[in-house]
């Protein structure tokens, strides 16, 4: 799907802004060849989801995206916004068979879209910068708090127990990894000339290569994190994208004998594309 991109004085309302959600994850999921995830012809490392599971949750959680907007739009506290999240995540689970496919878009979109919808009621463009300081403005004190939880997720608790940066680390930080690393590349890459999808397979790279991606430390310890940074770095240095799809299906390969998935990393691609979209 081409992005649909706001025109420079358009301020997208609730239903634009979720609408731009779920066509950002539809993004990631078309992007192919993708090393150990899901896409629209191959599992990757996942026995228990394909791409029908994927698109099944996706049209469960579309009135999610605006529904969050609209609670960001009205001031809501974090405890609504997570309540919202919460019963998002039980349609998710009820619509895959109890397969998780979305938890960390659930959780990053949806702050990412509420911070879209506290612009949109002050008629703010969502910039990045802009989304970025809404966020961390409204909602970043307790999204801090948050983050000294007991964690309860396996992603959670191999991050806590390894040292690393986790996905509740990111949210209190605002996203450094997607504003800093993956929204600039993207839009670098498409300044060079790139069509969508190898813009994108860079900028999911360009992530896997910093992103204390904790589905990678959850599925193959410091180990597997480890290696799937250097494989992105190397595949960077080495041209990225241009080098053309087999070199990508190749790392893809060793990910899925390893049982590797960059989870959070896709999640973080896709956030991208929503900026993208929105911005």
């Amino acid at each position: 799907m081409k992005p649909q991109r706001a025109t420079a004085s358009h301020v997208p309302g609730a239903h634009e802004i979720g609408r731009a959600a779920t066509l950002a994850l539809h993004d990631e999921l078309a992007l192919t060849p993708k090393p150990g995830l899901v896409t629209l012809t191959d599992r990757g490392s996942h026995g228990d989801m394909d791409a029908h599971t994927f698109m099944r949750s996706l049209f469960a959680l579309r009135s999610y995206f605006v529904r969050i907007a609209e609670l960001g739009a009205a001031g809501a506290p974090f405890a609504e916004l997570e309540r919202c999240g919460i019963a998002a995540e039980a349609r998710m689970l009820a619509a895959t068979g109890g397969v998780n496919t979305h938890r960390g878009a659930i959780f990053m979109l949806g702050l990412l879209c509420a911070s879209a919808g506290a612009l949109s009621a002050q008629s703010q463009r969502p910039t990045p910068a802009a989304v970025r300081q809404t966020l961390l403005a409204r909602w970043g004190g307790t999204l801090r708090v948050r983050a000294q939880r007991p964690p309860t997720l396996p992603g959670g608790i191999a991050a806590r127990r390894l040292g690393l940066r986790s996905a509740s680390d990111e949210a209190a930080l605002g996203f450094p990894t997607l504003f800093e690393t993956a929204e600039p590349a993207l839009r670098a890459a498409r300044g060079r000339g790139l069509a969508s999808m190898p813009a994108q397979l860079d900028t999911l790279f360009a992530v896997m290569a910093v992103l204390d991606d904790s589905n990678l430390a959850h599925r193959g310890g410091v180990e597997g994190l480890r290696f799937a940074q250097a494989a992105a770095r190397d595949f960077l240095a080495a041209g990225g994208a241009s080098q053309g799809p087999e070199t990508a299906a190749a790392i893809g390969a060793e990910f899925v004998r390893r049982r590797l998935s960059p989870g959070g990393s896709a999640d973080t691609l896709a956030a991208a594309c929503w900026l993208q979209r929105i911005g």
